[in-house]
């Protein structure tokens, strides 16, 4: 345990923001085994849309690399190319 008062808080607020990232991890996942699971260009176009937004969120808030999220959006966008 910390013995410092500020430590104390540092380990708390760590913790908190620690959950609220893994509650973020798992609602990217879904959303993009979504786009993923999707058969048709016309399933996977409302899915990629929310999956792109959360994809720029979470890198702009560091929970992902940026360029894991480009190259995320690239792949996503090839997959629905093909089901054209």
């Amino acid at each position: 345990m910390p013995n410092v008062k500020s430590a104390e808080k540092r380990m708390r607020t760590n913790e908190v923001r620690a959950e609220r990232n893994r509650q973020f991890r798992s609602r990217l996942r879904t959303a993009l085994k979504r786009v993923r699971a999707a058969t048709t260009a016309e399933d996977a176009t409302p899915a990629f849309r929310e999956a792109a937004s959360l994809l720029d969120r979470a890198a702009r808030k560091r929970i992902i690399h940026p360029n894991k999220a480009a190259r995320a959006k690239s792949r996503l966008t090839v997959r629905i190319a093909a089901l054209g």
